[in-house]
């Protein structure tokens, strides 16, 4: 008992004598090399290097940072009925001039069309377009011409509108043209991108069809062609930049790639981990994106090489709802938003050509969820605050329309070149005539920057007819091109003043404000006034853009003559 003790005492002893002789200091001479233990200070080494390497490498990107602005209340638009559809489209429809929504009504399809500046509260009994005999499903505005609108519906028909410059001031009801050849409802319609008055339309009875509106009738029956390739419902249709491609996928769960005129099938993609339900071409980067659910019902986007559909390039799940995938891509910025039907949020991507093909920027929140979204072209957005992408968002638990603008933050109020690129502007690269024949041609290209399309004009007026000039003058002389011209139109203006001064004055008279006097009539209702006051402030707008595009021409102009007299010998002047 007393021995062990002291045998533990001996122990601590032999031990605190051992780690003395361990730790004690070493004395070498100068210059020698002292002897470190490798293991400690090389596994320090290993694990700051495991730290540098594993650090998350950022892309320069300047979208890094676009965030989403939703509109205030005052600019949104309230009190639409929208549509209870369970159809998954997008129910809405925009462009720089109007809005238009589909609505739920009894006894046939209607749909709204609003002045795009007529926000806040929409009367209940607004005028609306109600020709169909069946729920509306899909309506799309005209490319090219701003006043022209189709819609698609459950009475198989598919209806062109002409909507007044000012809106509507009675329900239309009778439509430019009408397209009777399905013979079932009629789900999807598509505009051709670069072609005049060509429109695709596809139904319930599995078939495409290609319809060419510049035909004299008012009820056209026979398309111009019929596609029949596939064997289920058409989920989504997509064309190239210049249209010659047409995508679609399918209820039967294939993607096609086809020849939009003459329908030939090219590839065809049936991948059992995706089963796709909408399919968008992304610009020219030959690259094909789809979305919808994998093989364990998870929500997923897949990137498809526009030469071979065998397999994906990439496939990429979200989460787990239920709602569809709608993708939009701006071929601008290269940029994806994917928006969720019943969802509150957006992502968005910015798209490259090299691997990882798909780089996650951000994604915006909100706590009211979407049924349907309409777009703004790109013609349509507000440079000044930077803005590069527009939503319409419908939110139907609020009987709401929300816009939604997506801005990249930068300091400066000028124009940014870099984040607007020349895009496709709103003339048609060629007539439906020549598409038939067999040409085709990339979009008319526009820019974006303020005062670009006077400059257009100008351009125009100066290659027009009846003032046949010498180009090496021209070239000599800068702005002379465009001051004679003006004089000439002067000169003529004058001409036709003098000579028909009481016809100019009737004319005054019988048009004031764009309208016609003798249609038009005082506001009844609070309504009306409202929308007058906007069509007012409109003109307003239009008028003091107008005059100050004109004082920046004439201070170019007299910068140009200045330019000339001093290039000028005196023996010239």
């Amino acid at each position: 008992m007393i021995d062990q003790p002291l045998c533990s005492t001996r122990l601590t002893r032999r031990q605190r004598r051992l780690s003395a002789t361990v730790h004690r200091p070493i004395s070498l001479a100068p210059g020698a090399n002292v002897p470190l233990r490798p293991a400690a200070p090389s596994r320090a080494r290993d694990n700051s290097l495991d730290r540098m390497t594993w650090r998350p490498q950022y892309r320069n990107s300047k979208f890094r940072h676009v965030f989403g602005k939703p509109a205030t209340k005052e600019s949104c638009y309230d009190g639409v009925p929208i549509t209870r559809s369970v159809q998954d489209n997008h129910f809405c429809a925009v462009n720089p001039r109007f809005l238009a929504v589909i609505t739920e009504c009894a006894g046939g399809g209607a749909f709204l069309v609003l002045s795009i500046h007529h926000t806040g509260k929409v009367d209940p009994h607004h005028h609306r377009v109600s020709g169909h005999r069946g729920n509306v499903l899909d309506i799309k505005w005209n490319p090219f011409h701003d006043y022209c609108i189709a819609s698609a519906s459950e009475d198989s028909a598919v209806k062109v509108w002409e909507i007044p410059p000012h809106g509507l001031m009675k329900n239309l009801t009778v439509p430019w043209k009408e397209l009777q050849g399905h013979s079932r409802r009629v789900s999807l319609i598509e505009w051709h991108p670069t072609a005049n008055n060509i429109l695709f339309s596809t139904g319930y009875d599995y078939q495409v069809m290609i319809w060419n509106l510049d035909c004299p009738e008012q009820v056209i029956k026979n398309p111009v062609r019929t596609i029949s390739h596939h064997t289920d419902v058409i989920l989504s249709m997509s064309f190239n930049t210049d249209g010659s491609l047409l995508a679609t996928s399918c209820k039967d769960k294939k993607v096609r790639l086809m020849e939009s005129r003459s329908g030939n099938l090219l590839q065809e993609a049936n991948c059992k981990t995706h089963r796709a339900s909408k399919v968008l071409f992304l610009g020219n980067m030959k690259m094909l994106l789809t979305s919808g659910v994998s093989r364990w019902n998870e929500r997923q986007v897949a990137l498809w090489d526009q030469d071979d559909l065998s397999v994906p390039l990439l496939e990429e799940n979200l989460d787990g709802s239920s709602g569809v995938l709608f993708p939009f891509y701006d071929p601008d910025t290269h940029m994806l938003y994917v928006a969720g039907k019943g969802d509150g949020n957006i992502r968005y991507y910015e798209i490259s050509s090299e691997k990882p093909y798909i780089h996650y920027l951000t994604e915006y929140r909100s706590p009211l969820p979407q049924k349907g979204m309409g777009v703004m072209p790109k013609r349509g957005l507000d440079v000044s605050s930077c803005e590069v992408f527009r939503f319409y968002k419908l939110v139907t638990i609020k009987s709401k329309i929300e816009p939604l603008s997506m801005i990249v933050p930068r300091r400066s109020e000028s124009y940014q070149d870099d984040i607007y690129p020349m895009t496709a502007g709103n003339k048609s690269a060629m007539t439906a005539e020549e598409w038939l024949s067999g040409i085709d041609k990339g979009p008319v290209m526009m820019s974006l920057k303020p005062g670009s399309q006077i400059a257009e004009s100008f351009s125009e007026m100066s290659k027009g007819p009846g003032h046949p000039m010498d180009t090496r003058r021209s070239q000599s002389r800068p702005g002379m091109l465009q001051l004679a011209y003006i004089q000439d139109q002067l000169g003529s203006k004058d001409g036709k003043e003098n000579s028909g001064n009481g016809e100019d004055d009737r004319s005054r008279l019988a048009v004031s404000n764009g309208e016609d006097l003798g249609l038009c009539s005082p506001p009844r209702t609070e309504n009306e006034l409202l929308l007058k006051f906007h069509k007012q402030q409109e003109e307003i707008r239009r008028l003091r853009e107008l005059l100050n595009q004109r004082d920046v021409r004439v201070k170019q102009l007299e910068l140009e003559i200045k330019n000339i007299k001093n290039t000028q010998p005196p023996s010239a002047l």
